[in-house]
């Protein structure tokens, strides 16, 4: 063999070994506290995302960050992680040779591939269950199908059944006017009691008004013609007060309530009684 076959088998078992060190190792059995393979899958199922675009993803950095979340499954996709307590559905495995994609942490481990997943047990618990099968666009449409029939029967039949209802209910408002007019008769009587007590209410305080303003102006047009005829006859005209009336016939009214005089009075002379004085004619 010359020197340049030797080249060229070295070459190809270096680019062999290099694709087998990428490619997904095969599933392992589940041993508590170290992470193990559960093969490639083509789903998460109930898997969410962790942290993505960390340029230092590995297996090892993925398990241990979801373990610290106390989670039993974990996946990677390239420079992805994501965490859950349950295994991809079984019918979402697909061939080992599909997660061949280097982790950007560990060019040496398989992060999944194009569209798939590396996943992983944790360690955390040993059995886990796997998420449901998720159902194909084919066997979706056939329950589709089944339902559309029963949809139709059974919305018409409670069309035709509700269509009878509908008429006795339309029959009934024909006896409501009669109670709507009652109660509005009921109402308008109420009102007009309400009404005319107060319209009563109104009319007595009134009356009750212009009656003591009327005896106001009465008492006060009293004290006026009271207060005049003191003026008139300059005080209270004697025997009034209650005490004895000291009279005498000879006094001359007119002198004794005379206030001004005429001129000067002579102090012998007693003008308080009438005198009868003879003159020459």
């Amino acid at each position: 063999m010359s020197f340049r076959q030797y080249i060229v088998a070295a070459v190809l078992a270096g680019a062999s070994l290099a694709s087998a060190d990428n490619l997904q190792p095969a599933p392992q059995s589940p041993i508590r506290g170290t992470e193990t393979v559960r093969g490639c899958f083509s789903s998460l199922g109930e898997l969410k995302l962790l942290y993505g675009d960390d340029i230092f993803n590995s297996k090892g950095l993925c398990n241990s960050k979801c373990r610290e979340q106390d989670k039993y499954v974990a996946a990677t996709s390239l420079d992805s992680c994501y965490c859950g307590d349950k295994y991809p559905p079984a019918s979402a495995k697909v061939a080992d040779n599909k997660c061949g994609e280097p982790c950007p942490g560990y060019p040496t481990e398989a992060c999944g591939g194009l569209n798939t997943f590396t996943i992983y047990n944790t360690g955390v618990r040993v059995t886990v269950d796997e998420s449901e099968e998720v159902q194909s666009s084919s066997s979706s449409n056939s329950p589709t199908s089944t339902k559309t029939a029963p949809s139709s029967t059974s919305t018409t039949a409670p069309t035709q059944s509700t269509s009878a209802p509908a008429e006795t209910v339309s029959e009934t408002p024909d006896s409501d006017p009669d109670s709507e007019s009652g109660s509005n008769t009921v109402g308008i009587a109420v009102g007009i009691v309400c009404g005319l007590l107060a319209v009563g209410a109104v009319g007595g305080a009134a009356y009750f008004y212009m009656r003591r303003r009327r005896n106001e102006e009465i008492e006060e047009e009293h004290r006026r013609n009271a207060a005049v005829n003191a003026f008139i006859t300059g005080g209270k005209p004697p025997g009034s007060s209650g005490g004895l009336s000291m009279s005498d016939s000879r006094l001359d009214p007119v002198m004794v309530n005379r206030r001004m005089s005429d001129g000067s009075i002579a102090d012998n002379q007693d003008y308080s009684r009438r005198i009868l004085r003879v003159t020459n004619a």
